[in-house]
């Protein structure tokens, strides 16, 4: 089975820059995306083939997420069941015989850090989510996560250091979500590839110098790790800040 999660940053400008193109090239069982930007009735896609599950934030233009799927799934929810987490539309839960698929996007620490208290509130409650489904049936989780984990996940990693997706509590959150039972997919099969990212500001020319961050990921329960097959990142992907991240298991 292959699965490709986006963050576009926009469905609806993304499907003007060949996004159609890349979902029917790909063709993914499980096609997750991030940061829709839409609410219902605002973009009308004819994705033959697929089951679609949409979670709107209630901020009109903001966050968001979709997954379409080849495979039906026994069941689907909204949210983590949680008030305060669950109005910007950030994660979406499938049912599937021997698996949960969950994809999630992540809340920004923001500049000066102004939500990263809100944010170590969101990981532990996340990171219980996850843990519970775990209990039941492997879970594989997606999306983008707003942190890069490691000096090797992003290019200027000095000067980063306090900076929104590299604090020192972003990533200790990252390491005890892993350390609880779960798979970095792409480290798993790459441990030590560097100058590979999944998002580049729109400034400076990043994309252009390749100064990016990896911060888009698959990651999934230990119980499956004889199930992985393959992890990749499609840099060459245009039409967002962001590329496609791709998992693929038997």
């Amino acid at each position: 089975m292959k699965f490709i999660s986006w963050n576009v940053n926009g469905l609806r400008a993304c499907v003007t820059k060949g996004f159609l193109d890349f979902f029917k090239e790909v063709d993914a069982d499980i096609f997750c995306l991030q940061e829709t930007k839409l609410q219902e009735g605002q973009i009308d896609l004819e994705l033959e083939g697929y089951h679609q599950y949409w979670n709107y934030a209630q901020k009109k233009g903001y966050s968001g997420t979709a997954i379409f799927t080849k495979i039906e799934p026994i069941s689907s929810t909204y949210g983590i069941g949680i008030e305060e987490h669950d109005n910007e539309g950030r994660v979406i839960t499938l049912e599937f015989e021997d698996f949960y698929f969950v994809t999630v996007y992540t809340p920004n620490s923001q500049s000066e850090l102004k939500r990263l208290e809100y944010r170590m509130k969101w990981e532990d409650d996340f990171r219980e989510y996850l843990l519970k489904l775990d209990s039941k049936k492997p879970v594989i989780m997606c999306g983008d996560l707003n942190v890069a984990h490691k000096e090797i996940d992003l290019k200027n990693s000095k000067t980063n250091r306090k900076n929104a997706g590299f604090t020192d509590e972003e990533r200790g959150k990252f390491t005890d979500f892993l350390a609880s039972g779960f798979i970095d997919t792409y480290r798993f099969f790459n441990p030590d590839k560097t100058d590979i990212y999944s998002w580049w500001s729109y400034r400076f020319k990043a994309r252009e110098k390749n100064a990016g961050w990896r911060i888009d990921y698959f990651c999934a329960s230990k119980k499956i790790e004889d199930r992985l097959i393959s992890a990749d990142i499609h840099t060459e992907i245009l039409g967002s800040d962001h590329c496609p991240v791709e998992l693929v298991i038997k």
